[in-house]
């Protein structure tokens, strides 16, 4: 008798959000799920491991009695890393993590935990998948995710993915409308034009709240904010080598 597959699943929203509890629900109806999570939110933390600190990681009792679910103190990197290491018996044929509360196209995926914890799963080889969807909400509607989640870590399980490659899954907030299907894109050209608000506490002493507006910068109809905004799931593989290849040769041909 042929074996489940071993999924794993995380987030960065913490291990109580709606949208982890929607992901594991659907991985169950894919292999045996086991779930690493952070126990406190942890958005924005990108790939930061915990070096200074102690780690914990508890047994958690959540919502499922037929789920092993974890709750770690570090970030969602330390999340896989302490799985991969310490919680699982063998390694997962699957990382999957999210359903992130918000948008990790284009630049964010530099930024978000989400797609840190996959790609900290693809570093160890294993096939790795980041889901998000376009709304910050905690009561978030997932409703409507869950063909199109199955159907793409159903054929990454059927696949696999190459090494170094890990995909970036993107959900327009829902709407009347059903989405149209899925786009597999290229990240947009696009940043965050950021500004501090700066403030005075009771004390008299300065702090400051991060804000800015976000700036789409690419016309191009091939990218994941395109796919987006005409409300299709965006698909994009994501590299963790960072080596700018193309400009090996000319670097090259400097006097260093």
């Amino acid at each position: 008798m042929k074996k489940r597959p071993l999924i794993l699943v995380t987030n960065d929203d913490g291990i109580t959000a709606p949208g982890i509890r929607k992901l594991v629900q659907v991985m169950q109806s894919l292999g045996d799920v086991v779930v690493v999570a952070p126990d406190s939110p942890q958005s924005g933390k990108g790939h930061a491991i915990t070096l200074d600190a102690t780690l914990y990681v508890n047994r958690a009792h959540t919502y499922t009695n037929t789920t092993p679910e974890y709750e770690c103190s570090g970030t969602p990197a330390d999340c896989v890393k302490l799985a991969i290491k310490e919680v699982l018996k063998r390694k997962p044929d699957l990382c999957v993590s999210g359903i992130n509360h918000g948008s990790n196209a284009s630049i964010n995926v530099i930024y978000s935990g989400t797609m840190s914890a996959a790609v900290e799963a693809g570093i160890e080889g294993i096939p790795s998948i980041g889901f998000s969807l376009l709304d910050y909400d905690w009561d978030a509607n997932f409703e409507g995710l869950e063909p199109y989640v199955k159907s793409i870590a159903s054929n990454v399980l059927k696949n696999g993915l190459p090494d170094g490659v890990v995909l970036n899954v993107n959900f327009p907030k829902r709407g009347k409308n059903p989405y149209k299907g899925i786009k597999i894109a290229r990240q947009a050209r696009a940043n965050w034009n950021e500004k501090f608000d700066k403030r005075v506490n009771p004390q008299g002493k300065q702090y400051y709240w991060l804000t800015g507006d976000f700036e789409n910068l690419d016309g191009g109809e091939d990218t994941d904010e395109f796919a987006l905004e005409n409300n299709y799931v965006s698909v994009v593989p994501v590299q963790f080598d960072l080596t700018a290849h193309h400009f090996i040769q000319t670097l090259n041909s400097w006097e260093l």
